[in-house]
């Protein structure tokens, strides 16, 4: 059985947290249309990324409980799918974080991540996460991890959730444009195509479109295989983007190389120290 995961790739921006529910929402609902199980959206969907000072970052906050995340879980509730997206969190102890949550079929928030490597100027308005990322059982799809963009440069962070039985890594990204040689993947796809082949599982990373603030975005959203092959996403598009693969999650249980050589089997953590 295999299962449709989408990414959602959108033009968000900052403050602009109607219009960006309404573009998430409307994604959804084409993803879901389109026969997705799965949809990711990007990281900060619901307050755009170029804050100003800390002070704006915190006024677009929200708790779990706030609108944005009760709109998506009845989103998802209502389209019957699993949704990863990003956001700017306002915790329980009244700290900003950049945060990302996985919403059931039903409606029920059922992980919330606090990003733990923080990326350029972010240490200027998140407090950086401490726990795991998580890995989800979703019955009738697979196991699902999440994270948020940088994090899934750190391949030990993402072997974590590898070795926690992920066979679906989700991550909101949001990927400044970069210079790159003509004719080359951006960096940020490349190591997302590592990370699934070292790990024999799937990657599904949503990226952004557009431009924010003088920050022009990548749109280098992409679905990977655990052989590291991208299955949509193959080449970074200018503007909103939906993206759709069908996934074999079950398949990425089997850690296997061929006959003689297993990921997973042949590793030797006694060597490899802290």
């Amino acid at each position: 059985m295999t299962t449709t995961v989408a990414c959602a790739q959108l033009a968000l921006g900052v403050g602009d947290v109607a219009e960006n529910l309404a573009a998430a929402e409307e994604a959804v609902a084409a993803a879901a249309d389109a026969g997705a199980r799965v949809v990711v959206l990007p990281e900060l969907a619901n307050s755009g990324y170029v804050f100003a000072d800390a002070a704006e970052a915190r006024a677009l906050a929200e708790p779990v409980t706030g609108p944005t995340v009760t709109a998506w879980s009845a989103a998802a509730r209502r389209h019957g799918v699993t949704l990863v997206a990003g956001f700017a969190e306002l915790d329980e102890q009244g700290q900003v974080r950049n945060s990302a949550v996985l919403v059931d079929p039903s409606g029920t928030v059922r992980a919330v991540y606090r990003k733990v490597h923080l990326f350029g100027t972010e240490k200027d308005f998140f407090v950086p996460g401490d726990a795991a990322p998580p890995v989800v059982d979703i019955e009738g799809v697979g196991r699902i991890g999440v994270m948020v963009c940088y994090d899934v440069e750190f391949p030990e962070w993402v072997r974590r959730v590898a070795l926690a039985g992920a066979e679906l890594l989700c991550a909101p990204v949001n990927w400044p444009l970069f210079p790159r040689p003509d004719g080359e993947r951006p960096g940020e796809v490349v190591r997302v195509q590592a990370d699934a082949a070292v790990n024999r599982m799937y990657v599904a990373a949503c990226d952004r479109a557009g431009d924010e603030r003088g920050v022009t975005w990548t749109g280098a959203s992409v679905i990977v295989d655990p052989d590291g092959f991208p299955l949509a996403g193959h080449t970074p598009t200018e503007g909103p983007a939906l993206l759709l693969a069908s996934c074999d999650l079950a398949g990425a249980r089997d850690k296997r190389l061929g006959a003689h050589n297993d990921v997973f089997g042949d590793r030797r953590p006694e060597l490899y120290g802290d």
